[in-house]
């Protein structure tokens, strides 16, 4: 938790909290349904929460703003922007329904009203958002195909819409296709050794109905 404090020193009581009883939370469903390695747990909130709220470092997502988790996996990172974000409306989307079955759980021990979950693929997700946010779950180009038709044409923030996208290592490859693609270090903006070679990906994508 002194991390989260650390970065985001100006969090409400209420967010406060939340993010406390996260560690709780997954702890005890990782006992039944083992979502988050056992090493990974003992670092939740290095590993899992604050990597997520990388994003949050690139873009601040304004209240009413529809934003799309796709394989949100344990809810990584949806459930952490939900928290600091509480009047953005997020979609956690995942195909595994035992991993949904937590997120579902730890959405609602943590009473985020902002969040709503759905167990299937992304292609079956009607709608259309300003972001799409992930955690390496495909190639760039493996998402942007799952992902199309998704993105909401009328922009509302600093960056236009599309993709925000976790993701570590050499992307050069990856990416050589998309030279609109901003690569962000997220190293730039913590200090700890896990950021090394962690990025955040942002690729602009136009309204295709």
């Amino acid at each position: 938790m002194e991390l989260i404090k650390k970065y985001f020193p100006d969090l409400s009581d209420d967010q406060y909290t939340k993010f406390e009883q996260l560690e709780a939370l997954y702890k005890d469903w990782n006992l039944k349904i083992n979502v988050v390695s056992r090493k990974d747990i003992d670092e939740i909130y290095l590993r899992h929460v604050l990597h997520s709220l990388g994003i949050a470092k690139i873009q601040k997502f304004k209240p009413g703003a529809e934003i799309l988790d796709v394989g949100t996996g344990g809810g990584f990172p949806g459930i952490p922007l939900a928290i600091l974000f509480p009047e953005t409306n997020f979609h956690l989307v995942d195909s595994i329904g035992k991993k949904m079955k937590v997120v579902n759980e730890v959405v609602e021990g943590l009473k985020l009203t902002n969040v709503k979950t759905t167990n299937a693929r992304v292609e079956e997700i009607p709608g259309t958002y300003d972001f799409i946010v992930s955690r390496a779950v495909a190639a760039m180009p493996t998402f942007v195909h799952w992902t199309k038709g998704k993105i909401a044409k009328k922009s509302q923030h600093e960056l236009k819409n599309g993709i925000l996208y976790l993701k570590g290592g050499d992307l050069t490859v990856e990416l050589r296709d998309y030279p609109k693609a901003e690569i962000y270090e997220l190293r730039d903006y913590f200090e700890e050794d896990f950021f090394n070679t962690k990025k955040v990906v942002y690729l602009p994508l136009k309204y295709k109905p």
